[in-house]
């Protein structure tokens, strides 16, 4: 079946749609979406090729989840675990080469970068808080 008659069918149900009062566009929470925008072009259900970007379990880089397209009927076997953790810059650039060099949804580059930019952003410590110390007055 095609991408575009599955996102019809999909579109306005399915498990992982999440719809909120005065919201005209639908929020989605299915794994391989990048955006978490319920759109044809984001979503990881409906095309042969799709990207996802999480979180290691242990704190450190993460795991880009993508799908190959020969597997498309075996879904146990389509999806492939790459984690990448060797710094931030180096694991950035990684993950640009991985999808445009190889020509793996180049339109979905910038906006993967910028998930596993947030990603990374995450697991930093938060700064040290400055207490105040009062003077004391003789």
């Amino acid at each position: 079946m095609s991408s575009h008659l599955n996102w019809m069918i999909i579109r306005n149900n399915n498990a992982f749609l999440l719809k909120k009062r005065n919201i005209n566009k639908p929020f989605s929470t299915e794994p391989s979406n990048l955006t978490n925008l319920s759109s044809y072009r984001y979503s990881g259900l409906v095309h042969k090729k799709s990207v996802g970007i999480v979180d290691t379990p242990d704190k450190k880089g993460f795991t880009v989840v993508y799908k190959k397209a020969s597997k498309m009927n075996k879904p146990a076997k389509a999806t492939v675990r790459s984690t990448m953790k060797s710094g931030a810059r180096r694991s950035l650039y990684k993950l640009r080469r991985l999808l445009k060099a190889n020509k793996y949804r180049v339109d979905l580059t910038k906006v993967a970068l910028r998930r596993a930019s947030a990603v990374l952003r995450s697991q930093k410590p938060l700064p040290a808080k400055k207490t105040r110390v009062p003077k004391k007055t003789e």
